[in-house]
């Protein structure tokens, strides 16, 4: 290769590295803003990526993401959002329950916010109303239903014998008093006893379990929380190391060793998420957006769980599983 032509190869390529540099930055960003860790949520936010991709963005190619984990530390997600605000996100996907949806909220008046929660997003502040939210925030609701009541039938029908149940919660939870008080009304229908125990992260779990122990409870239901469901391999192993019957509020709590789950599709919330942050980066207006809620509840049984506690899964609750763990 002639002296000049390798110059001028070698200057091309110098000149594209910046243009290149310049394309990433004219990329909108995408913010993901969640309360949980990334270590076991993981899935979560590659289903948040599905989403997007179905609308049309994908990753490096036309969009940036950057997340923000807070690992458990409700406290720590205001100074998260703002970082992403200051990064010029054009929309923040806030992720992880209500204190994540407020973060972003309040961190701009107009950067648009798409929020995945369990609770009621009006009576929370987000919007304006589930149809037609208002405001510069939309998102999609988990849970429009409470179904702490719901799990408890479901798990004195597969045990009948079950007299008390331990109900494990976040206090730091804004959904905390309201499904407390839900699955409290459904136990005392059917005569069972509830004791509350709560838990913001790993150290306080175990000790919310020795609780549990104390208080002589034969079953655990886990509250709609994204910190529970962080540490859903640390329930699921003690509750089976000491018998004690754990129902999850998603799939992914049976699949981590669970005895069973009832509650709409966390991957489809997540989904969904993504598909609306798309939708907003083409032009749409979160003020015009509905809220989304699920239509399906799954209902997932850990027969090998089962199996390994004792238990017979009647036939007619098997006969009614979305899923069955053999």
């Amino acid at each position: 290769m002639r002296r000049r032509d390798f110059i001028a190869g070698v200057g091309g390529a110098a000149a594209a590295l910046p243009l290149a540099a310049l394309a990433q930055r004219q990329m909108p960003l995408v913010g993901f803003l969640n309360s949980a860790s990334p270590d076991t949520y993981r899935f979560n936010a590659d289903s948040f990526r599905e989403g997007l991709a179905k609308a049309g963005f994908i990753e490096g190619r036309n969009v940036r993401i950057e997340e923000r984990w807070a690992r458990g530390d409700y406290g720590a997600l205001p100074a998260l959002a703002a970082e992403l605000v200051a990064m010029g996100a054009t929309a923040i996907a806030a992720t992880g329950d209500v204190a994540s949806a407020r973060a972003a909220q309040l961190a701009s008046n107009k950067v648009p916010v798409v929020f995945t929660i369990g609770g009621d997003p009006v009576r929370h502040g987000l919007v304006e109303s589930i149809n037609r939210p208002g405001r510069h925030v939309t998102g999609i609701l988990f849970n429009p239903n409470v179904l702490g009541a719901k799990r408890v039938e479901l798990l004195r029908e597969l045990a009948p014998d079950v007299s008390r149940i331990a109900l494990l919660m976040n206090p730091t939870n804004p959904n905390f008093k309201i499904e407390e008080a839900d699955a409290e009304a459904g136990a005392k229908k059917l005569g069972v006893e509830t004791v509350t125990l709560t838990a913001r992260n790993a150290a306080e779990m175990e000790n919310a379990f020795q609780q549990l122990l104390s208080n002589k409870a034969q079953a655990l239901i886990t509250a709609s929380d994204p910190i529970l469901l962080d540490r859903r391999e640390q329930i699921a192993s003690f509750a089976l190391r000491h018998k004690v019957l754990a129902m999850g509020f998603v799939q992914q709590i049976a699949l981590a060793g669970g005895l069973l789950s009832y509650g709409p599709s966390i991957s489809w919330m997540y989904r969904q998420a993504g598909d609306y942050v798309g939708q907003i980066l083409k032009g749409s207006n979160p003020a015009e957006m509905p809220v989304l809620q699920p239509t399906l509840y799954e209902l997932v049984i850990n027969l090998k769980t089962a199996k390994a506690l004792g238990l017979t899964v009647p036939p007619s609750l098997l006969a009614r599983a979305d899923e069955v763990i053999e």
